[in-house]
């Protein structure tokens, strides 16, 4: 029996739920998800979460599955990821379809991560202090300084990722980017991988309404309820950083609506050149 992964990556609102569910069910496979937000139990509206009947169409596993209190990363992905697969597998299943936005989620479980050190808690929470007092700027300035490597490699607009990397040079005073050996870990089943595509128009099209129905479906609401956790690197995400800076009287709600639209198709734009090196994706136009 060869056994196989199917993974369906694309960019956000192109309509990978949608898709995942129509295949899952063609397979009587669950549906895995590789998003690192809609991983959230509090982060609803502004991750998409799939909707009540698409969850009940099939089984789906990482959606509300854990807090935003408790820090996870790719690496822990990897391994509950990896032993989800494993036991689905051994259920009987032959294919698994897995689905998300997430390329450092779905590199995860491909290829495997180098074994970076665990993250120090303190730290973490001071560098991440700094990251909302003195902006992004700051920190990737000193990333520069102790990594030129990672400074030229990441995406320094990224705060969470300045945050990561400068962590782990400071922490053991080596660069971050030393811990990157680039060795891919064997898996012991086939991976195939479509990306789902739309033009352009038709995508921003897509992204701008969506954030119109988020809005709708009380958006400013949910990221209201979480000003408690404002702090913490989950929040520190499209839609909910210019829903606090309208909740903080910077900016009105148009202008938040629009900065949403904007940096979410600046996303999608990054999603795709991010999958565009990758030699084994498939393309599939919708």
């Amino acid at each position: 029996m060869k056994r196989k992964l199917l993974l369906i990556l694309g960019p956000t609102a192109v309509g990978k739920t949608d898709f995942s569910i129509s295949e899952a069910l063609k397979y009587s496979s669950p549906v895995i998800s590789c998003d690192s937000r809609q991983i959230y139990r509090e982060m609803t509206i502004g991750t998409a979460v799939p909707s009540p009947e698409q969850l009940a169409a099939v089984r789906h596993y990482f959606i509300h599955s854990h807090s935003v209190t408790v820090p996870y990363t790719a690496g822990k992905y990897e391994i509950e990821a990896m032993s989800l697969i494993e036991s689905l597998f051994e259920e009987g299943h032959e294919t698994l379809v897995m689905a998300g936005g997430s390329g450092f989620y779905a590199d995860a479980v491909c290829h495997g991560l180098d074994d970076f050190p665990e993250a120090d808690a303190e730290l973490r929470a001071s560098l991440m202090e700094r990251l909302k007092n003195e902006g992004v700027e700051s920190l990737r300035f000193e990333l520069a300084r102790l990594d030129p490597e990672s400074y030229h490699a990441i995406d320094i607009d990224n705060g969470q990722r300045v945050v990561r990397a400068l962590e782990v040079c400071i922490m053991t005073g080596r660069p971050f980017s030393s811990f990157k050996t680039g060795v891919r870990k064997k898996r012991d089943f086939e991976i195939e991988k479509i990306l789902l595509t739309r033009s352009r128009d038709v995508l921003y099209d897509r992204i701008n309404r969506r954030v119109l129905d988020m809005i709708d479906a009380g958006l400013v609401d949910e990221v209201r309820s979480l000003g408690k956790y404002r702090h913490l690197p989950a929040l520190q995400t499209v839609g909910y950083k210019e829903i606090f800076d309208y909740l903080d009287g910077n900016i009105t709600l148009d202008r938040a609506v629009e900065l949403i639209q904007r940096n979410t198709r600046r996303y999608a734009k990054k999603q795709l050149s991010y999958w565009g090196r990758d030699p084994e994706i498939k393309y599939k136009e919708l």
